[in-house]
């Protein structure tokens, strides 16, 4: 795999950049902050002929990214510590 680990600031999804765009962005824009790690997996399915065995990373990448999202979003609108949001 050319592309190398993912640096520490995208593994948290939800920064001060990510929190920004999402703000600014216009009502009819989607905004996906793991866009880049979806990207990755793609260009790795690409490379490889399709061959998924060859991708775990990318995918384990895009997936831990889309968890911490939808924790960071539940946590937003219930109003509740991080801990309090996984039990729901």
């Amino acid at each position: 795999m050319s592309d190398s680990a993912p640096p520490a600031s995208e593994k948290d999804p939800w920064n001060i950049k990510s929190k920004e765009k999402f703000e600014t962005k216009s009502k009819s824009e989607f905004y996906d902050p793991c866009q880049e790690a979806a990207q990755r997996s793609y260009k790795c399915l690409y490379r490889n002929g399709g061959d998924k065995s060859m991708c775990g990373e990318y995918f384990q990448a895009y997936r831990d990214c889309k968890a911490a999202w939808v924790r960071m979003a539940h946590v937003q609108d219930c109003g509740c510590a991080a801990d309090e949001a996984m039990m729901d």
